[in-house]
């Protein structure tokens, strides 16, 4: 692990849940197009439109699901302060969840989740990757980082299980968030 973490920018965390030899996308039917076999969608704690639709799907059907962004493009890694301002090309500028009244109510959403997160023995990121591996149609979570300090702790996400008690305490401090796009193709939402 030591030596893919000097040299990663990027991390997948996973679970497996697919069952051995089973095969993805195809629900246990015979099909003449190919199979579905796995998608990449933006999913994070702040961003979850997806759970209407396609993760029950995903589920149904056996596709896999390698979801990115679960630390809300920066928002989740426990280093954004009113302060922090982005460059005029990043989307981030723009973004009315990033900026503003906006990111006022956002950090102290993300305050409220660090807490959470240091009553467990673990870090907002921590929480926010194990929260996307909760899901059951969700496999993969996939991180980026710029240094192999932040990788690591991703990891120990790996350590983290979230109970129903947990993730609906999530989903109450969540209720007070400004929702989170990303940038093109998904948009700004």
């Amino acid at each position: 692990m030591q030596t893919v973490i000097r040299g990663a920018s990027q991390l997948k965390v996973t679970r497996s849940r697919m069952a051995p030899g089973s095969s993805a996308g195809t629900g246990g039917r015979r099909t003449s197009r190919l199979p579905v076999e796995a998608v990449q969608p933006p999913y994070h704690l702040f961003r979850r439109d997806i759970e209407a639709g396609l993760l029950p799907y995903a589920a149904a059907y056996h596709i896999g699901v390698l979801a990115y962004g679960p630390l809300a493009h920066g928002l989740l890694g426990g280093t954004l302060t009113e302060a922090t301002t982005f460059g005029a090309d990043d989307w981030r500028s723009h973004s009315p969840a990033l900026t503003g009244p906006g990111i006022r109510r956002n950090l102290d959403v993300v305050a409220a989740l660090s807490r959470s997160a240091a009553g467990r023995g673990a870090t907002i990121a921590q929480l926010a990757v194990a929260w996307v591996l909760a899901h059951p149609a969700v496999q993969v979570a996939i991180v980026g980082s710029h240094t192999p300090a932040h990788l690591q702790e991703s990891v120990g996400a790996l350590d983290l299980t979230l109970s129903r008690g947990d993730l609906a305490e999530i989903d109450t401090i969540m209720a007070a968030a400004v929702p989170l796009g990303g940038p093109s193709p998904e948009g700004m939402t």
